[in-house]
């Protein structure tokens, strides 16, 4: 995570998304020729790993750059893709397991990993507008730029968005990584198991784009910290309900309600990060981020399989999920609530001052969306046309 904000910062999106999608095509592809575990954790883990982490982080700080006023419609659209794959790669895994074993698997999911070098090739560069203000920028400004900016622990909405999406990933990635073996402990096929996957991908497709709309509303949007927290309460609650399930069906429902949950989760969760920190800080608040959920998920699923292990009962292992998601939802809800909501009726910074003011100003103007859009982009670039390196005609935004 603090590994690709450095990154992003300093070399821009379009570099780090082409780097990222040769790792994570190269680390596929070695593996499909591993004789030990040990040497698939180093590639399909480590390398593969790194390579779409360095994809994903400047897929999300594109959004933040291009969008404003329709950004959480955008991050709902964009996060749709995820479950896409979800929905496809369960049984997707099976042919090529069928036909061509496990390692000519590997490789061909390497070769197709190769199109996240195509999407990152296709964010286009955006020239600074040739205004004299935008080429005016003081050199001492320019030293002051930080590749990684610790100052959004300051933030006391940043420290608690981050504590509670630590809880929340304890066990938000436990019911589907079990889920199938859980099927096919019930006594169920590995294909009909497998298929809860893609029941679960095919609601989170419509959940993610459809959240994103209702949180774009006006009433919505200035609230959607709450919203998030009641995406996480559903999400652990049906955690706790699937831990009754005794049957297929049992699972099927519980597949369907948590997709719901989860695309609600992964439509919200970072669009609430952007709102909290903002523009400026966003690449490096969410490395740090990141950082933070993945050591808990280094603890969460397996801390579950030991749990497994010792009670041979999946039932416990949904229940505690459950509560560590439910507990996330609190913390964020009482902690916004009680620490956040006298500060945020008044900006922090200058720069969130003048963000404000600006998106006062393109609200009150007639809605032309190219326009609005235009405008958006203009200002940040006006903010920080050199933030790409030496070269102003491109900028960060080269996304």
């Amino acid at each position: 995570g603090p590994l690709c904000s450095v990154c992003v910062n300093r070399f821009g999106c379009r570099p780090v998304m082409l780097v990222g999608g040769l790792f994570a095509s190269m680390g596929m592809v070695i593996a499909s020729f591993c004789t030990s575990i040990v040497q698939i954790y180093l590639t399909a883990g480590v390398i593969t790993g790194l390579g779409l982490a360095l994809n994903f982080q400047p897929s999300l700080i594109m959004l933040n750059r291009y969008f404003d006023k329709r950004r959480p419609l955008a991050n709902g659209l964009s996060a749709a893709g995820s479950p896409v794959f979800l929905c496809a790669l369960s049984p997707l895994g099976q042919i090529l397991q069928h036909k061509y074993g496990w390692r000519g698997g590997f490789l061909i999911l390497g070769g197709m990993l190769l199109n996240c070098c195509v999407c990152g090739a296709l964010m286009r560069p955006l020239e600074p507008p040739k205004t004299s203000e935008a080429t005016k920028e003081p050199a001492e400004k320019k030293a002051k730029k930080k590749l990684l900016d610790f100052s959004v622990f300051k933030d006391g909405g940043f420290v608690i968005y981050t504590l509670a999406a630590s809880i929340m990933v304890l066990g938000l990635f436990v019911p589907p990584v079990f889920v199938v073996s859980y099927a096919k402990d019930l006594g169920n096929q590995d294909t009909k198991a497998a298929f809860l996957l893609t029941i679960l991908g095919f609601i989170d497709i419509f959940a993610r784009p459809i959240c994103g709309m209702v949180a774009g509303l006006k009433w919505v949007r200035p609230r959607c910290v709450y919203l998030f927290s009641f995406a996480m309460i559903f999400n652990g609650f049906t955690d706790l309900m699937g831990s009754m399930s005794v049957d297929y069906g049992g699972l099927v429902v519980f597949c369907i309600f948590f997709g719901i949950s989860y695309g609600m989760v992964g439509a919200l969760q970072f669009e609430v990060l952007m709102a909290i920190v903002g523009t400026q800080k966003f690449s490096s608040a969410i490395g740090l981020v990141l950082l933070a959920e993945a050591m808990a998920v280094l603890i969460g699923p397996p801390s579950a399989g030991k749990l497994l292990d010792a009670t041979g009962r999946y039932m416990f292992v949904f229940i505690i999920a459950g509560i560590e998601v439910t507990t996330s939802a609190l913390v964020l809800a009482l902690g916004n609530f009680f620490c956040i909501k006298k500060k945020s009726e008044e900006p922090h910074t200058k720069e969130e001052a003048a963000e404000r003011e600006e998106l006062n100003k393109s609200e009150d103007k007639t809605p032309e969306d190219a326009k609005v859009d235009s405008i958006e982009v203009e200002q940040f670039l006006k903010d920080e046309p050199e933030k790409n390196g030496e070269v102003v005609t491109n900028p960060e935004t080269c996304v």
